[in-house]
Formats: structure tokens, sequence, C-alpha cells
């Protein structure tokens, strides 16, 4: 019964949506940012995704993957708490952790680095307000990176919050937030702790988390911004399982065998500690005409305890971002331009040493990397009485890195990448009548990061190339009587020198590229809004229903003696379907019932072993109770509902069929927020 709810749910939507025609609710547009750039949700002719307060409310307190898997197009990956992964339209094919492929951006700042590696996981959920997700490569504005972007937003309100809760396998989170205006500033003050024992052994969390910002409207013309953010992130890391082991035990961590120590013996974790603080301004020096400027840096201190060896690395980080704007707006026509500059220096001292058991021994390899990209870019978007909407950019990407090798030999070299204009088209055509058509093309390019220039069998690969790529979609959007949204979109993109992750016998990754890929897909959202039902017990009612069906394939792609041409690519499902239903009991009791549905999917390039699919069910219970000026929300959130057996980051091409890291089965948090 479970595995059909996806399907009943259609049933018992639409049944919802006919009886409730005569509904007041009104859908109202949703405005998207788009970094400085607003336009409608309906006219943007951008694919993009929008996850709101609604859907942030649906996490636990140490992840946004609930959220950002309910977006079409958009999966995340928990191997093991603390080490996730980030997926726009199968991006992590490259990335054993962490974000590559996808560009970042925390308000006006960049959290990614030169080199295109973003440290998501050092975020704190519970800092972020609302998420833009930009599916495929967008070039122009945000550079070169094929899979997309990503503009986390904090808060802009007044608000001082509180968050508490506990769960299972000994899980805490606490938290306080103080945003408050005074005068021309608007403070935000955030702080965070959270921690778990987790599912698995060798698999604890920590996190502590310090943010403030400084909104500082000094003129009419003018804001001043300023970003100090501290984390302090301890993981550890249980490793792989294969099948076997799974069925056996799948809370054990990654046994030894006769030739190398287990994940539990090595105290196999992450130990990152950042630093990222920046300054940006926005002046309009006339209506029309304005110039934004940021510069930021940042300072990571990441240790990494391994089966093989002990990993230090000690980064520093300097970015700056900057372009000018037009506007003109005529009786029905407006045109806009924008012409600007975006870089960054990402400049990482590496050392290996072997690992005694979690601490540090004889000296391995000591390396340094410099990588330095930017681009130029040229955007101009056009609308035309309100109708037709039109975005065309175009950007001048360069990305190069030098190498050496101080211990324990003298070794130096420097790799600069072809220079690459990339550009992108965009058209939305708005019929009236909420229902508008959409057209895109672009091109994208995304060079090696340097976890991948030098990956964990500390050799360089200086043979490496980026990959590339053209995207074609088109979509449609339509909302029917200010009650029902519906999206659908289809994209075919064709990337070459697709950058694939691969294990040596030890575990050690490094990377290849795998020649072509053929990716097609199709994407769609249906989203009420809420229905007054008028009853005192089942007072209101709202779904949100979202799909993915891809078709991805290798091209091409030769390895040695293996054509794996034609083969499903590895790592993407072809299918997920996810739900949400959100339910109100007597004007108060909201009861939000999710379901994520994913197929199976190929776990190495040869298609020889793949994963089973699943269904997971979540449900949340939410009841709010006013005490004088405070209002408290408590919640309680069962994970898991139906104790699935299930696998929620699957280490692919992984050496030894060490492809398995098992989630938790069944479990619970329990917890308040308190607004004062």
């Amino acid at each position: 019964m479970a595995k059909l709810y996806p399907f009943i749910s259609i049933i018992i939507c639409g049944w919802a949506f006919s009886q409730q025609k005569d509904s007041t609710n009104l859908i109202s547009e949703v405005h998207i940012d788009a970094y400085k750039k607003p336009s409608d949700f309906i006219s943007s002719t951008k694919s993009v995704g929008i996850v709101s307060k609604d859907l942030l409310l649906q996490n636990s307190p140490e992840r946004l993957l609930e959220s950002l898997n309910q977006i079409a197009g958009v999966r995340m990956e928990e191997r093991s708490p603390g080490s996730y992964r980030l997926s726009l339209r199968g991006s992590t094919l490259r990335s054993p952790f962490g974000v590559r492929n996808v560009k970042v951006y925390l308000d006006d700042f960049i959290l990614s680095d030169a080199s295109g590696n973003t440290y998501f996981n050092v975020i704190s959920p519970l800092l972020i307000d609302r998420i833009e997700l930009f599916k495929g490569p967008e070039s122009g504005d945000y550079g070169s990176v094929t899979g997309g972007t990503v503009i986390l937003k904090t808060r802009n309100q007044d608000e001082i919050k509180a968050d508490l809760s506990i769960g299972s396998y000994g899980t805490f989170s606490g938290s306080l937030n103080f945003s408050k205006t005074f005068g021309k500033h608007f403070f935000e003050v955030f702080q965070n702790h959270y921690q778990t024992d987790s599912y698995r052994e060798q698999s604890r969390m920590k996190r502590r988390q310090i943010f403030i910002k400084d909104n500082f409207r000094y003129s009419d013309q003018g804001i001043a911004k300023a970003m100090l953010m501290y984390s302090d992130l301890d993981y550890q890391t249980p490793g792989g399982l294969t099948l076997g082991q799974m069925q056996q035990n799948p809370k054990q961590a990654r046994p030894a065998t006769a030739t190398t120590p287990g994940a539990k013996e090595q105290d196999a974790g992450i130990r990152n500690k950042m630093v990222l603080a920046g300054l940006s301004n926005d002046f309009d020096f006339t209506p029309d005409f304005s110039h934004f400027i940021m510069v930021q840096g940042s300072y990571v201190d990441f240790k990494n305890p391994f089966i093989t060896n002990y990993e230090n690395r000690y980064e520093g980080n300097f970015a700056l971002r900057t372009h000018f704007n037009y506007k003109k707006i005529w009786d029905k026509v407006s045109l806009s331009y924008r012409l600007g500059f975006e870089g960054g220096v990402n400049d990482i001292d590496i050392r290996n040493y072997d690992n005694n058991r979690g601490i540090k021994g004889d000296p391995q390899n000591f390396d340094q990397i410099k990588n330095t990209s930017g681009f130029y870019f040229l955007s101009q978007s056009l609308n035309i009485a309100e109708q037709l909407f039109t975005d065309i950019s175009i950007s001048l990407n360069s990305n190069s890195f030098d190498y050496s090798r101080y211990y324990p030999i003298n070794e130096k070299g420097s790799v600069s990448f072809k220079n690459q204009w990339l550009p992108n088209f965009g058209v939305n055509y708005l019929f009236g009548d909420g229902f508008s058509v959409r057209a895109k093309l672009g091109k994208g390019n995304s060079a090696p990061t340097n976890e991948e220039i030098r990956a964990s069998d500390q050799e360089f690969n200086n043979a490496l190339n980026p990959e590339s790529g053209w995207n074609k979609e088109v979509g449609i959007r339509k909302q029917w009587r200010n009650i029902l949204f519906v999206e659908a979109s289809y994209f075919d993109f064709r990337m070459k020198d697709a950058i694939v992750r691969r294990q040596n016998d030890a575990g050690q990754e490094y990377f290849v590229n795998a020649g072509e890929t053929v990716q097609k897909g199709l994407e769609i959202l249906f989203e009420s809004k809420n229905f007054n039902l008028k009853n005192d017990f089942f007072s209101n009612f709202k779904f949100r229903f979202s799909g993915s069906f891809y078709d991805f394939k290798f091209k091409n792609y030769q390895q040695n003696e293996n054509n794996f041409s034609g083969n499903d690519l590895t790592g993407v499902p072809r299918t997920t379907i996810n739900s949400l239903l959100d339910f109100t009991f007597f004007k108060k009791l909201s009861v939000d019932y999710s379901h994520f549905y994913t197929s199976g999917m190929p776990l190495d390039d040869a298609n020889s072993v793949y994963s089973e699919s699943n269904l997971i069910g979540n449900i949340q219970l939410r009841f709010p109770l006013a005490m004088d000026k405070t209002k408290l929300d408590l919640f309680l959130q069962i994970q898991n509902i139906y104790n699935t057996d299930y696998v929620l980051g699957f280490d692919i091409n992984a050496f030894g069929q060490r492809y398995y890291n098992p989630s938790a089965k069944r479990n619970f948090i329990l917890g308040v927020q308190m607004n004062f």
C-alpha cells in the first residue's frame, strides 16, 4: 500500500481541488530576486525552484534535505550526518562529498571558492529564510558552472526567535536569532549548536555556528552590508559498506580488511573550521543607473583523518564582485543592462601524514595549489507590455591553477584552461490568465576543483579537462483560477568531458573525464494554495506534488578496454516523485505528510550494480501556543515512518563494491520554536 501512495495522493489532491473551486484564497505571484535582478516567477525565463518558509519548516534541524528534495530536479543526499551532497539535474556525478559544479551565494556574498568547491554543510538550515535554485547552466551573471546556481537568503525582517529540539540517537539542537532594525541599521545575530550520535558507528556530528550581519541604509541612494560567519563542524565518517555487510549489520562502520584498517580504528572524519567575512555596497547614482561592489575573504582549517592518511588543509580565499546596472522604463517597454566582473583566488596548503589511529604520524606529501578564476559578464533584460520577457547574457570565463610539491620532493607546474565564451538566451511569453511559455538555450563550462586536481590519491591530475555543454529547454507555467499552479519543463543537455569519480584499491578517489553525456529530462510541479474548508475540525488543506523523469546516458565513453557508451549515467535515478500534504485541524494543529520516491540507479559506470527503489515517508505535527507576547510553536517530526531500509547517499564507483551508506530507521525529533 505504501508504494502506491504517490499515485493515490494525486487522486486525493484532485478531489480536494474539485471540492474547493469557490475558495476566496488567492495565489500571490512568487517573486524571485535572482541576485538583484528581480522578476515574477511566472514571467521568469529561468528554470527556478523556490524553497519558501513553509518548505523550510519540513527540515530536521541538521539538514536542508527535506525541503530541497521537494523541488523537481534537485536532489540532496546524506552519506552520514554532516556529509551532504547537492545535485541539480545529476551534477553529483563528480562529488564524493560537498558541493561541486553548483555555484552557491549567501545573500550578497559567495560561499563557493575560486575552484568551484562549496562547504555547504557549514551552514545551519535554521539560518536560512529562503532559497532560490536555478537549474542548468546560467553563465552570464553567475559564471561557468554546468549544474546550476543556489542563492541562500537570510532574514530581512525583525524577529527574535529561539529554537530548541531533541531527538533519536542523542540529537540536540539549539539556536537563537536576533534580527532587529535600529534606525538606519538592520542587524542580525544568529547562533546555533547541533549534535547527534547518529544511527551508525563512527558517525557522530557536532556543528557550532555564529553569523552576524549589518545592513546600513546610509542614504536614500545607498546601502552597505557587512557579514561575518564562523562555523566549527566536526563529523565522523563511517565509510561505505558492501551489500553483504549492510545486510549483516547496517549500523557498523566500514570494517578493516587484511590490508587496510577500518573507519572506527582510524577515527575517520572531517573537522572543518571556517571564517567568512565580507562587505558590499549598492548605490543608485540616478533612478536608472546604479553600481554594486562586494569584497570578501575566508579562511578554512580542514582536517580529515582517513583510512590511509591524515590530511590537513589550510585555505585562504579572496573574492570580488562588481557590476554596473542601467534600467530604462518607457510606456510599455522596460530595458535593463548589467556589465560586471566576478573573480576569486583560492590558495591552499595540503599536508598529508600517516594516520596512526586518528593521530598524525610521519609526513607523506606536502603540496600547494593556487587557483585563480573569474568572468566578465554582460546581460540584457527586455520586457514588452508585460507579455514578452527576454534575458540575454554572455560571459568570458577564465580558470588556471599553479601547483607545487615541497615534500618529499620538489615539483612545480601550472595549468591554464582555455578561456570560454558562454552565451545564454531566455524568452518567456505571458499569454494572460496566468499562462506563460518559455524557452532557454545556454552553454556551461565547469573546470575541475582543487579536490579533483589533487584528490585523496595525492597525485596531481593536470590532464583533467573542464566539462562543458549546451542546454536546451522549454517550459510552461499555468495558474488556474488563483487556486492551482502547474509547471512543466523539458530539457536536453549535451555535455562533453564529464568528470567522473573513481576509487583505487585503497579507497582513495581520483577523477577522469568520461567522454560525452546526453541528459534529457522532464520536471513537473503541482502546487495549491491553502484551501479554507470553513470547518472547525478539518480547517485547511493544501498540497504539493513534484516529479523528475530522466533519461541520462553516457555517450562515447571508453575507459581502457571497457566501453560504457549507452549506459545509464551513474548515481542518477530515472524517476523521483515527491509530495507534501498539509492538513490543519481545529484551526491550530498542522499536520505535514510528505513522501519521497526514488527509483533504482546505477552505482557504477558499467551499470553492473543498481540500487533498489525506495519510498520514504515523514510526518510532522505543529501546534501553536500564545503566552503573553511570546508565541510557541511545538512540533514533532517522525522521519522514515514506514521504517524502510534504504540508502540516502551512495558511494558511486566504489572499489570493492562498498557502495552503501545505510540511513537511519524510524526516528523522531521533538522541539519548540519561540518567537518573542
